[in-house]
């Protein structure tokens, strides 16, 4: 954690055991967004992707791209792959330098956010139907952000809970 911190990472706390299952820590990366690391112990962690009701994605929405394209490439180990490098959208896939599989994104939001917007993550969750998701969302109270859109990746609404904590809805292309 020490090039972390030399990065500007901000510690919550030190890396703690939680049982013999492993050590998380939780911090905020160079660009405030917060999020935790594990290291394993009996527990390797989830393994499970874009089946029903399990996470299909996540994504940085940063203020400082490449500040976070550098962190991610030297402190966690990643390679940084650029997908659109365009003024009006600049986003770059991560891949785990152990795998050709992509395990998340990273975009350039500071239109969106503004010089002052705070960078986060959002994760995205795999649904069988994000049509009728978002209706049962809606029944329980909760709010529908963005309605379901269809994008080359799926179809796709991002809602908040009760409280307000926003995260995206995704029902994944079919490509039969």
């Amino acid at each position: 954690m020490q090039r972390a911190e030399q990065m500007g990472t901000v510690l919550f706390g030190p890396p703690m055991p939680v049982a013999d299952l492993g050590e998380q820590v939780v911090f905020t990366n160079p660009t405030g967004a917060g999020l935790a690391a594990w290291q394993p112990g009996t527990f390797h962690g989830f393994g499970v992707l874009e089946t029903h009701a399990t996470p299909s994605w996540f994504e940085l929405h940063t203020t400082d791209f490449e500040r976070a394209v550098s962190f991610y490439e030297e402190v966690v180990g990643v390679r940084a792959l650029m997908m659109s490098d365009a003024d009006e959208f600049r986003y770059a896939t991560i891949r785990s330098e152990d795998t050709e599989l992509d395990i998340a994104g990273i975009l350039d939001a500071r239109s969106m956010l503004g010089e002052s917007g705070t960078s986060h993550w959002t994760t995205y969750w795999e649904v069988d139907d994000i049509d009728e998701s978002t209706s049962r969302l809606l029944t329980l109270g909760d709010s529908v952000i963005d309605a379901p859109i269809d994008t080359p990746y799926g179809r796709m609404a991002t809602v908040a809970d009760l409280r307000g904590a926003q995260f995206r809805l995704r029902t994944g292309p079919s490509w039969s």
